[in-house]
């Protein structure tokens, strides 16, 4: 069966809108969907449609209404699987890294302990799926990084965020003890590539997305340095984060790479690189 025709919701995010672009520079007919646009309750059409990924959510680690972040992030992804089952159509959707919580290993069987209400309705919907017949793929996405952040506010990634306060004030903010935080921080392009790869696979499940290594905050600020002639400052870590921050990050992704193969994972160093004047511009 070709799968051709896709529906991307929360198109107009950073992971989104990179997404929907990545798969019509491959020749496939997105459909963007974005509820932040309009109606909060939007149903999309997906009858018509040969694979839908999910990416719309609330995404604010921060969010202290466990009952609102409950409704946009399960309830809802709960009515769109079914609509998939009863059309027959094919189910990705983003889950988070963030469901492990601080835990020392990151292996999809593993017992996770979520630490925000954010991280808590990502593991509730993949404890759900894992009791339905109808196959889906959930890609459990680690800390994602890339150009296009700007959108995400707050919630950009350490990458981002250091290199507009090393352009903006020469200057880039680090909490204390950031050499302790580490991170799997893993490409926008490549996150985009795993799913086109899922794609093409009818393995079932959820998967971890993440290149299996981490990185102590303290060394993305140091990789920013390198190419921005900037100060490193550290400042206190805000009340609102304690309890809430994950120590270390980083996927075992066997699983992935038995469906997929063996793959090239890009670097923070690598990417920064490669990127430096297009994030400045």
């Amino acid at each position: 069966m070709t799968l051709n025709r896709i529906l991307v919701t929360g198109s107009g995010g950073f992971i989104g809108g990179n997404l929907c672009s990545y798969l019509e520079h491959r020749g496939y007919d997105v459909t963007r969907f974005d509820i932040n646009k309009g109606d909060p309750n939007a149903i999309p059409d997906v009858g018509n449609q040969d694979v839908v990924i999910h990416l719309g959510a609330n995404s604010s680690t921060t969010e202290k209404d466990l009952k609102k972040i409950l409704k946009q992030n399960f309830e809802y992804s709960v009515m769109l699987y079914e609509l998939c089952e009863g059309y027959d159509v094919k189910f990705q959707y983003a889950s988070s890294g963030s469901v492990y919580g601080d835990s020392k290993t990151f292996k999809e069987t593993d017992f996770c302990k979520p630490l925000s209400p954010y991280a808590f309705s990502k593991y509730i919907f993949d404890c759900w799926l894992m009791n339905q017949d109808y196959p889906y793929q959930g890609l459990r996405y680690f800390n994602v990084y890339g150009l296009g952040e700007d959108k995400k506010g707050k919630q950009a990634s350490p990458v981002s965020k250091f290199i507009k306060q090393a352009q903006r004030t020469g200057e880039i903010e680090i909490f204390d003890k950031s050499e302790k935080y580490k991170r799997d921080f893993v490409s926008v392009e490549d996150v985009c590539e795993m799913h086109v790869r899922l794609l093409n696979s009818d393995a079932s499940g959820v998967f971890n997305i993440g290149t299996g290594n981490a990185i102590s905050f303290r060394d993305v600020a140091e990789i920013i340095k390198s190419r921005c002639n900037c100060r490193i400052k550290q400042i206190p870590m805000p009340k609102e984060l304690k309890g809430q921050y994950q120590k270390l990050t980083k996927a075992d992704n066997s699983k992935i790479t038995e469906i997929i193969g063996e793959y090239n994972w890009k670097s923070v160093e690598d990417y920064v690189e490669e990127n430096i004047d297009a994030f400045l511009n």
